[in-house]
């Protein structure tokens, strides 16, 4: 892991936290839809605060209707995404992705299983134009 990427905050269709992040800090760099969200990435420095806000049926809805609005997950960058998927599996770190898949701004990302930081979900980044995997064939019962 290269550094902290984003933390990101989910919210229903009420803009309050948009409304205080763009008065603090700007309007968001980037603002792409998602499947039942839209995410918008509010850049500060080295890392971004990332919003979810819920649209629709998805990942986002389910999180609020279980937990509410708040802290949805943190995000590290990492180099080689496949290789830190391997290296994690292989260290007994529990995994929901195995194999990395397509994130906003043409990343590749991968989700830990909240349990491996106490409960808190956790994103692996590897950022568009970041180096090739040295093992770009590897498949996801390559780290079962």
């Amino acid at each position: 892991m290269t550094g902290l990427h984003h933390v990101a905050i989910a919210h229903g269709t009420d803009h309050v936290c948009e409304d205080a992040l763009t008065s603090m800090v700007g309007p968001p760099g980037h603002t792409e839809d998602g499947p039942g969200f839209i995410e918008r990435m509010y850049d500060l420095g080295g890392a971004s605060v990332q919003t979810l806000e819920e649209t629709g049926e998805g990942v986002v809805r389910q999180f609020l209707d279980s937990r509410g609005p708040g802290l949805h997950h943190i995000a590290f960058e990492v180099d080689r995404i496949d290789d830190a998927l391997l290296d994690l599996a292989e260290r007994g770190v529990p995994l929901i992705d195995r194999q990395a898949r397509a994130g906003g701004r043409g990343a590749r990302i991968a989700f830990l299983h909240p349990s491996a930081l106490g409960g808190v979900l956790v994103e692996l980044v590897e950022a568009s134009g970041a180096p090739p995997d040295r093992t770009p064939d590897r498949t996801k019962e390559d780290v079962s």
